[in-house]
């Protein structure tokens, strides 16, 4: 079969969708959630289990896109976020709806504060640390079980996956929020475990095929492992979408990228991780 022998078609059709990706994000920016804009939030009793749908309808007509989430026993408070800095007024009137809409106590407490970026300032600092620090342990644990220059594609693998994500939410005007950042360090190591299954299979046939061009090498180790790495990303990507179709909100918002990320990870896995280690190794 060996797909990998138009590899560069695949390489074009990446740096196209990374470079479609930053126009977009430098013209038009990201949709960066609550967490990295900061807002007002607001926490409330509602003495019942209320589906965050109901409460979203509920408010519609305030124009909030507010983010819904449950706290307590029972899921009986209510956390609502949005991206306004409400007032006193608007506060109250938020509360008398709530009350009105689902026959609350006429004494009930709501509970409200104003929130500035810094926790998605926080959040984004110590996340590009850990992704900084795991590239650079996969980097140390690849060279060492393989060679460097396996260490070095699986890295620039792992970039691209992450440049093609974040291309995608770009694209889509998706919000990004934590639970995207807590995404993206899950699909740096779900990535980088397909990548190291096809560059063992590359470390066999190397032996078995020495002498032989390492691109031909690559194409045949990819095509001996297509299909264990096919039915591996079909199968989680099944469990993901079925989290993400009968999900609350907030696990939606955490199942969102990791789809994506399970589809750009096999894609570099299968398509760029091999070839890339042929190119940068090659005569070496």
């Amino acid at each position: 079969m060996n797909i990998v022998k138009h590899y560069k078609i695949y390489f074009m059709i990446s740096a196209v969708l990374i470079l479609a990706g930053l126009a977009v994000m430098t013209f038009g920016g990201l949709n960066y959630g609550i967490d990295f804009t900061g807002g007002t939030m607001l926490t409330i009793s509602m003495e019942k289990s209320v589906l965050a749908e109901d409460i979203a309808q509920a408010l519609s007509e305030f124009e909030l896109d507010p983010v819904i989430q449950h706290q307590g026993v029972g899921d009986k408070t209510i956390v609502i976020k949005t991206k306004q800095p409400l007032d006193t007024a608007e506060r109250n009137a938020i509360k008398d709806k709530l009350i009105e809409s689902f026959a609350l106590a006429t004494d009930t407490r709501m509970d409200g504060e104003q929130f500035g970026p810094n926790i998605g300032e926080e959040i984004s600092r110590k996340a590009l640390i850990s992704m900084a620090l795991a590239a650079l342990g996969m980097l140390i644990y690849v060279t060492v079980r393989f060679q460097f220059y396996y260490g070095v594609a699986a890295i620039i693998a792992l970039v691209h996956d992450l440049l093609i994500l974040v291309s995608l939410y770009a694209f889509f005007n998706i919000t990004v929020n934590s639970n995207f950042i807590a995404a993206i360090l899950t699909i740096l190591g779900y990535s980088i475990n397909d990548t190291i299954v096809i560059f063992d299979r590359i470390r066999e046939n190397s032996k078995y095929m020495r002498g032989k061009p390492k691109m031909q090498i690559t194409g045949v180790s990819v095509d001996q492992s297509l299909s264990r790495t096919f039915l591996t990303s079909i199968t989680t990507f099944v469990v993901v979408f079925f989290l993400y179709i009968f999900g609350v909100p907030t696990v939606k918002e955490f199942a969102l990228p990791l789809m994506f990320g399970i589809v750009v990870g096999t894609y570099s896995s299968i398509f760029l991780a091999g070839p890339l280690w042929a190119i940068i190794s090659k005569d070496k």
